[in-house]
């Protein structure tokens, strides 16, 4: 079954989201999609050419080049119905439960503090949860780190 983190209150869900990358695949190794809405991708795209130039994280979009898409550890998608080279950890940065989400080991779901955010989290939280997935929840309220 697939694990299910949710990361509330996040001050920046771009800037979060490049974060938790550089942790995951630098640190870790692992490989990741990231689901979102065209403008949302597009920001998480620009910020990781920019976010910490000694330590670049290689990223496509999943319509790519397919030996491109093929080779990236991180992957920005619009949705999980597009072929994709691998189910290790899915980030998902949208307002919806992202469609087959429980394909992937590992769903990480990240919410602002924004209220409609907030919200949107809550029901994809009540989704996961009537559905039986066990969810970690991680806090970033009143952290500024």
């Amino acid at each position: 079954m697939t694990e299910i983190d949710f990361h509330f209150n996040t001050p920046d869900k771009v800037n979060y989201a490049c974060r938790l990358l550089r942790k995951a695949v630098g640190a870790r190794g692992a490989r990741v999609v990231v689901v979102a809405d065209a403008p949302m991708l597009e920001a998480v795209d620009l910020a990781l050419w920019t976010f910490a130039p000694a330590e670049f994280i290689a990223h496509c979009r999943s319509d790519g080049e397919p030996h491109t898409v093929a080779r990236s550890p991180v992957v920005l998608a619009e949705s999980c119905d597009a072929p994709l080279p691998h189910r290790q950890v899915l980030v998902n940065l949208g307002h919806t439960v992202p469609g087959g989400f429980e394909r992937f080991d590992r769903l990480i779901d990240i919410v602002s503090g924004d209220d409609a955010d907030r919200q949107a989290g809550r029901m994809r939280w009540r989704h996961y949860a009537d559905r039986g997935y066990a969810i970690q929840r991680h806090d970033f309220a009143g952290n500024t780190a």
